[in-house]
């Protein structure tokens, strides 16, 4: 295990306030140790490292007695090193007849602040310090010979299986239609930034490789949102669009949504509500990339509202107009 660095802030190495409760604590220790464990980031020694270290604080900041021996003696932890004039600290035990145990710790006997934390709450190498003090665990007031602290997997304990996870990813359509880079977060804690192919469907399955637990493999379960515009029907899309009853009757070009953006077609005179025109190779992507149509059915809307201007025009063309469309229902 690595010897201290001077002192080292538990807190922090934990990102809790002092005043965190033990729940709190407990917690945040939880999820680091799940997004750092080796079993997860093989061959991340800065992952490994930074695994150790949480488990280093956590070992102190769990337990009643030793987080309020770090409390107290990290107070005299200075910025630029161990000050030798610190007053004495009071006794670690209580048990008169044990003088091991009643015996004073004096900060100013040891030659900087890591042989003194080491001392204290007992992460020391086994080696006497300088003033002569011996380091080991029998000495040590929060450790016995079995209790020391070990953040490899023990080689009794069976490595986890490999196990494969399933989650679910909902997409809107148009990210579905161009995939590209999506950031994720899984139910473990983790965060994955995954590259997904175009054209994915609600139903399609994504694998990505060792990113289950152990070495597993992690399987997306794609849901492609319904979209206000578009309806897929296979590799076609459909949709609708609306024209006023002049462009209709005089047709010409209108504008198309498509999953590329809008598109002029050209719809003819005369054109009925419900006619649909197909736009060639604006559908969807299939499995072997070709795309398919895009059906547009037109409808004819007319106005809620208008103007006084275009009244009249309706009234002058309704007493011209020939085209007779209830002709045939009347005898």
């Amino acid at each position: 295990m690595q010897n201290l660095q001077n002192f080292r802030d538990y807190y922090e190495i934990l990102g809790v306030p002092k005043e965190a409760s033990s729940e709190e604590i407990k917690k945040v220790y939880r999820r680091l140790a799940r997004q750092y464990h080796p079993d997860l980031n093989p061959g991340n020694k800065e992952a490994e490292e930074k695994f150790k270290d949480i488990g280093e604080a956590y070992e102190i900041l769990s337990d009643t007695a030793k987080r309020a021996q770090y409390d107290q003696f990290s107070r005299y932890w200075k910025q630029k090193g161990f000050n030798k004039q610190t007053p004495k600290a009071k006794s670690w035990g209580d048990n008169r007849n044990n003088n091991r145990n009643n015996q004073e710790v004096d900060p100013s006997q040891f030659p900087d602040f890591e042989s003194f934390i080491n001392q204290v709450i007992g992460v020391g190498n086994g080696k006497s310090s300088k003033n002569g003090a011996s380091n080991n665990t029998n000495s040590d007031p929060f450790r016995t010979t079995k209790s020391r602290v070990e953040y490899t997997v023990p080689k009794s304990q069976p490595r986890p299986a490999r196990r494969d996870i399933e989650a679910r990813l909902t997409l809107p359509l148009e990210k579905a239609y161009v995939g590209g880079n999506e950031r994720i977060r899984l139910e473990d804690g983790r965060s994955l930034e995954v590259s997904m192919p175009p054209g994915m469907v609600t139903g399609q399955t994504i694998r990505l490789r060792n990113q289950g637990i152990s070495g597993g493999d992690l399987y997306l379960k794609i849901t492609v949102e319904p979209h206000p515009l578009f309806k897929l029907d296979g590799s076609n899309i459909f949709c609708q669009v609306p024209v006023t009853p002049s462009e209709a009757v005089l047709g010409g070009q209108v504008e198309a949504p498509t999953l590329d953006g809008p598109v002029k077609m050209t719809i003819p005179s005369g054109v009925r509500s419900g006619q649909r025109f197909r736009l060639a190779n604006k559908g969807y992507p299939n499995d072997s990339g070709k795309r398919g149509d895009q059906l547009v059915e037109i409808q004819i809307l007319t106005p809620k509202t208008i103007s006084a201007e275009e009244r009249e025009l309706y009234e002058k063309l309704r007493e011209i107009e020939t085209f007779k469309p209830r002709a045939d229902l009347i005898d």
